[in-house]
């Protein structure tokens, strides 16, 4: 096997920063010599947990804004994201420079998704790349098609179908940013991200997910070798071959305590689990719908309510029938025998982690690759229900509905007996992907054994 020394360049977000930190640590222990991992110094400096093991160095790189850069309705992210790719251009040059002169050149370079510019300064410095993509791969597909033919096909039809992919689609399906109502500057970035592999020759892109999950999507694109090696999960909840490997370790908020004494105490898959992740912010009356939903419910909860969220008017009642904390261990959760149903934005973490488990998912998306995962969890996979078909004048989701959905999957039904052999079913299937040759460490071990990250011109 080839002595290679990879170096990955994650963009400052939790939900980068999980899968890619899983992925080095299977880099090492599948035979890479060395990996380096680069964030942010301000999102260096919140990980809490930083995992330290051999081979493996965390360095940080200044984005101009090392205190955080506040996102309001006042402030221009496209700022900010001049200011990482020069900056992040400017260190990554010169870090696979100063390695190539220690005697020491990395062999690749790795870089999740908006982080283009790594990219292209590798090129420039005939080092290969592969993308790593953190979203499910028909995301990486209707990203695709949009800017290859298929703009006006995705935006002016009720109903539509693309190439390799064994289902329609809605423009209530679509990544969010896609749509004519939302912000621009995102598409242009996923603009740039897509220009950027155009220029490639059949572009490496290793992609958090699984063959049989998404079968048709790995080669809906014959431009691209999409290679799935996911779960990205810690191999104690997948494998069972590092009993030790429980966290990512890499949390940005810090966990609270309790949550797994509080689990034991409550009966085999009784307990909702609630968390919308670590960027959505929901408005304080949707959080008063749910609030009333779950108080309602009957079952006990437990909520992930962060610090940045308001306060709720019912803040003690349900902290007497339920658990609130600021943050945790959302795959040590997931995990645990108590938990009955997951009700998530269903980030493609979160997804992934809750499908891993097994637990049936109530989805509520908001916006990016949450309205495609929410649709596959419902009418795809059939492993749980999608919320946000009904909304009222405020476009506020009621507790009613959210009651009503937590019953489906919850209670004796037809339904929920079937999602809940669903995501029995796909457990199953995840786990056979991940463990020692299976489909995903067997093309993992190839990307590595054959250099298959292509070219670097």
């Amino acid at each position: 096997m080839p002595h290679h020394r990879f170096l990955l360049i994650i963009y400052p977000a939790q939900g980068h920063i999980n899968p890619t930190l899983q992925f080095a640590k299977r880099l090492i222990s599948s035979g890479a010599e060395h990996v380096t991992l680069c964030t942010t110094l301000h999102t260096y400096r919140r990980i809490s947990n930083k995992p330290t093991l051999p081979n493996l160095t965390l360095l940080p790189f200044s984005d101009g804004f090392d205190d955080g850069f506040k996102l309001t309705p006042d402030t221009d992210y496209s700022l900010y994201a001049t200011e990482l790719k020069r900056r992040g251009t400017e260190f990554v040059t010169d870090l696979i420079l100063s390695a190539a002169q220690e005697g020491k050149p990395f062999t690749c370079l790795i870089y999740t998704l908006l982080l283009h510019w790594a990219a292209e300064a590798a090129r420039g410095l005939h080092l290969p790349t592969a993308l790593l993509w953190v979203q499910p791969a028909t995301v990486l597909d209707i990203i695709y098609y949009y800017f290859h033919g298929y703009h006006d096909c995705l935006l002016s039809k009720i109903e539509f179908e693309l190439p390799g992919l064994p289902f329609s689609l809605s423009p209530s399906d679509l990544p969010s940013f896609l749509l004519p109502s939302n912000d621009s500057f995102i598409v242009s970035y996923f603009e740039e991200q897509f220009r950027e592999l155009d220029v490639e020759a059949n572009p490496t892109i290793l992609v958090n997910s699984f063959e049989a999950l998404e079968p048709e999507a790995m080669r809906a694109v014959e431009e691209f070798n999409v290679i799935p090696i996911g779960p990205l999960i810690p191999s104690a909840f997948l494998d069972g071959k590092d009993l030790n490997d429980t966290s990512f370790g890499g949390d940005i908020f810090r966990l609270s305590n309790g949550c797994a004494e509080w689990l034991d105490l409550q009966a085999e898959k009784s307990v909702v689990y609630v968390s919308f992740g670590s960027f959505v912010v929901l408005s304080k009356t949707q959080m008063e719908e749910i609030a009333r939903a779950l108080l309602d419910c009957g079952h006990p909860f437990l909520w992930v309510i962060r610090e940045m969220e308001e306060e709720l008017s019912c803040r003690e009642e349900l902290e007497e029938k339920g658990k609130v904390v600021t943050w945790c261990s959302q795959v040590e959760v997931l995990s645990h025998r108590s938990v009955g149903c997951f009700l998530t934005h269903c980030g493609w973490n979160s997804t992934m982690e809750s499908l891993v488990s097994g637990v049936p998912m109530v989805a509520f998306p908001r916006f990016s690759d949450q309205m495609t995962n929410a649709k596959m969890v419902e009418d795809v996979w059939k492993i749980g229900v999608r919320m946000d078909h009904s909304v009222n004048e405020d476009g506020v989701v009621e507790g009613g509905e959210i009651r009503k959905c937590l019953d489906a999957v919850m209670g004796n039904g037809e339904k929920a007996e079937e999602v809940r052999r669903n995501a029995e079913k796909f457990k199953g299937l995840a786990m056979e992907a991940g463990k020692e040759g299976g489909s995903s460490e067997k093309n993992l071990m190839a990307f590595l054994a054959v250099g298959g990250y292509g070219s670097c011109n």
